[in-house]
């Protein structure tokens, strides 16, 4: 595995057309700025690969988008390493914002094919998912979640909407400079309905953002809301029990988005 100080090496830089000399590592993590670049270790070379095309395709003059840069010979990887344009901003939960920027983001990808490399995915977050959606049955820790999930999986109904590339992820990856159109830098990719992906972000929102429930009144008119919000929460509920590492603090965000989401169905 890569160490976090690991700096991109000259050869890299110059392939996709920065500096060695003036790059600098972001704070919390792995990436490097060189400049006008930022340039990422690849950890999982088909979802790199898949990434920086979505990234390119997204055509969106509501999001900044870290618009993926190729070498000089056309690669998108070289020695390990990814290039991208930088996005200035910091994290941060603005509610509205941010579910409206998962509304255009979804509409922008709506082309866009399901990537190959999902159904290979046997991470937390995948199972997860495929747990939310009742694809799959696996024992959930009851005091890490289960018991929640076990509540409100009784009032899932079936959602008739086409599936599509859905960000999973989107208020965690979301960077905002003050009045600019939020920035977008990296996708986590499931395939579901689109506006699932905006439920998703809601749910994080209430469980992690300070939102309420006034929130999720503000986007009802979306289609099949409710449910969808439904399956977003599931998710992180089961994400939350099957992860050894959550936190009792992650879990009392979760209890909070439960309540809300229940209020709603």
């Amino acid at each position: 595995m890569r160490s976090t100080l690991e700096r991109p090496p000259a050869h890299v830089c110059s392939a996709f057309g920065g500096l060695d000399d003036g790059c600098e590592p972001l704070p919390g993590s792995t990436a490097w700025r060189c400049g006008d670049l930022v340039l990422k270790p690849v950890t999982d070379k088909a979802k790199t690969l898949w990434t920086a095309r979505a990234l390119d395709y997204i055509a969106e003059p509501g999001l900044r988008v870290a618009k993926p840069v190729g070498s000089s010979d056309g690669r998108w990887i070289v020695g390990g390493w990814t290039a991208s344009r930088f996005v200035a901003g910091t994290p941060g939960h603005r509610g509205d914002e941010s579910v409206l920027a998962a509304v255009k983001l979804h509409r922008a990808t709506l082309g866009l094919p399901r990537p190959d490399f999902l159904a290979a995915r046997r991470d937390i977050d995948a199972i997860a998912d495929r747990v939310a959606w009742a694809e799959l049955e696996v024992p959930l820790e009851e005091t890490k979640g289960g018991r929640w999930f076990e509540v409100l999986a009784g009032a899932r109904r079936p959602i008739r909407l086409p599936s599509q590339v859905a960000h999973g992820e989107l208020l965690a990856g979301l960077l905002f400079d003050g009045d600019a159109a939020p920035g977008l830098v990296d996708f986590v990719p499931y395939y579901r309905p689109g506006e699932y992906g905006a439920a998703i972000v809601a749910v994080d929102a209430l469980a992690w953002g300070g939102a309420t429930r006034e929130l999720l009144e503000r986007w009802a008119h979306l289609p099949e809301w409710p449910q969808l919000l439904l399956r977003a929460v599931l998710f992180r509920l089961a994400s939350n029990a099957l992860n050894p590492r959550s936190t009792q603090a992650s879990l009392d965000g979760l209890r909070v988005a439960a309540r809300e989401v229940s209020g709603v169905l």
